[in-house]
């Protein structure tokens, strides 16, 4: 950028982030919890019984988010896939 440039701007304010949104902000919040899936079958189904079991208590469920993988052992083995999943939703206040 030369100083030319430069000193066209000055004295111009940044777009706001509301102005960059379309005039508003979203109306919508979301609240992430964090589960941990387990399955003796593997991790995609340790992450699927994670998002099974929320989807019967949450509604309107929107991201799911693997944040961590590992097993247990037993006796040298694997015995069981664990996925730490982070579950987003769709916040509808309350305490």
């Amino acid at each position: 950028m030369t100083d030319g440039a430069a000193a066209g701007i000055v004295g111009r304010a940044a777009p706001s982030r509301e102005h960059e949104m379309g005039g508003h902000m979203p109306d919508s919040v979301y609240k992430v919890i964090e589960l941990v899936g387990t399955s003796t079958d593997g991790w995609e189904e340790a992450v699927a019984a994670a998002v099974a079991l929320a989807s019967q208590s949450l509604r309107d469920l929107r991201i799911a988010e693997v944040s961590e993988l590992d097993v247990t052992l037993e006796d040298g083995k694997v015995s069981a896939y664990r996925a730490k999943v982070k579950v987003s939703f769709k916040y509808e206040g309350g305490a």
